[in-house]
């Protein structure tokens, strides 16, 4: 579901708004967290237990950290740490690279057959999978307590208006919103519409379109002559960085 598309426009985030300042305030997190999941398997579908996998694996993980803290075993805290990033770095680099890889040492003559069948790769994997480790890290430095609600972990994890674009947002920036819910508060409302027109506008109206003049000089490079060149060099650039930025 993209942010531009009209079923996120007109029905996903009208509903969304609606339902949160709707359900009681300690009800709000599991709302968005199920909201969130429900965001990422209307394009991933089963892959969404991929991300509940994720949020359970860094769950257990800030609890294993803290609770050896808590008994002054500060080695084994640091091997659990140790533990569940491998375990998160594992999980990243067989979506990403395992297929990858296959293929490298196929053609390097060190593997004759395929083994390994063609790996979907799920979308924001790196965005979720570095923001569980951002949680495991803050949490064995002590700059946060572990979050014992999977709930409210879960929708840090898997919150959706950054969950397939970023940026990685650290744990202990959001941790304080997260636990505390204030009442509707219209100046920050109108801010955060204001920022989403913004956004919006920098997306669609201009970095779609410079993406579009870049495809016709890329798909047809003997088409354009010098001059259309870096024009389609310049308008990807600006497509890249305007896309962000929005």
């Amino acid at each position: 579901m993209l942010f531009s598309s009209t079923v996120f426009l007109f029905l996903f985030l009208p509903a969304v708004l609606f339902g949160y300042y709707l359900v009681h305030t300690k009800y709000r997190n599991g709302f968005l967290a199920l909201i969130s999941l429900f965001f990422y398997a209307w394009g991933e579908n089963k892959l969404v237990m991929l991300m509940v996998f994720s949020i359970a694996l860094n769950y257990l993980g800030g609890l294993s950290i803290n609770f050896f803290f808590e008994r002054e075993k500060k080695n084994s805290s640091k091997y659990a740490l140790w533990f569940f990033v491998l375990l998160n770095v594992l999980l990243l680099v067989y979506f990403k690279y395992a297929n990858f890889f296959e293929e490298s040492l196929k053609e390097f003559g060190l593997l004759t057959e395929t083994h390994l069948a063609k790996i979907i790769l799920p979308i924001g994997i790196s965005f979720f999978t570095f923001q569980g480790m951002s949680y495991l890290i803050d949490v064995y430095y002590r700059k946060v307590n572990p979050q014992r609600n999977v709930v409210s972990l879960g929708l840090y994890i898997s919150m959706f208006p950054q969950l397939i674009a970023g940026p990685i947002v650290r744990y202990i920036d959001v941790e304080k919103q997260i636990r505390e819910k204030k009442l509707f508060n219209w100046d920050l409302f109108s801010e955060g519409v204001k920022r989403f027109i913004i956004g919006f506008f920098k997306k669609v109206i201009i970095a779609i379109q410079m993406g579009f003049v870049a495809d016709i000089v890329f798909d047809e490079p003997s088409q354009v002559g010098f001059l259309g060149h870096w024009l389609g060099i310049i308008c990807y650039s600006f497509q890249i960085y305007i896309d962000y930025s929005g």
